[in-house]
């Protein structure tokens, strides 16, 4: 295939994709914090880390959370990476459902970044379509969040 057939592909495949889209509705906002339990996985043959994760949340989030962490420390002090995965059951500001959460965590010598998004389509019942992204924020041992996130119209 020629460059200039790709590149007709693609752009028929971005109008396609975006024209079948649920319309968003207005960007919303919710916060509050959460209780969080991680238990090791005994894994003697990976030699990645593995961890279970467990969550409470309280606020404009009520429910629970329950994933999978896979982590690995670099070989410098304050160097490592984490993914992981959870799904959110319980309340969002009053709407009931559920949607999953996916995280990619990177330490180089404690520079941190950390991304948390939903997963695409995994929203139900009146959570179905949401997107977002979530922001964790650990003070001491206070775990809280902020949630920006849409839903469709």
């Amino acid at each position: 295939m020629m460059a200039k057939d790709m590149l007709r592909l693609i752009a028929c495949a971005a109008v396609f994709a975006t024209s079948t889209l649920p319309a968003q509705g207005k960007p919303m906002h919710a916060a509050g914090t959460f209780d969080v339990t991680l238990v090791p996985q005994a894994d003697a043959e990976n030699p990645v880390g593995r961890m279970s994760i467990d969550k409470v949340f309280h606020g404009d989030i009520e429910g629970t959370s329950k994933g999978t962490m896979l982590a690995s420390m670099g070989s410098e002090p304050g160097s490592g990476a984490y993914v992981a995965i959870e799904k959110v059951t319980g309340t969002l500001h009053g709407k009931k459902g559920s949607f999953a959460l996916h995280h990619v965590g990177v330490m180089n010598r404690n520079a941190q970044s950390l991304t948390v998004l939903v997963i695409p389509d995994s929203g139900t019942d009146e959570l179905k379509g949401i997107t977002g992204s979530l922001k964790i924020i650990i003070d001491g041992k206070t775990h809280s969040y902020e949630f920006d996130y849409t839903l469709p119209k």
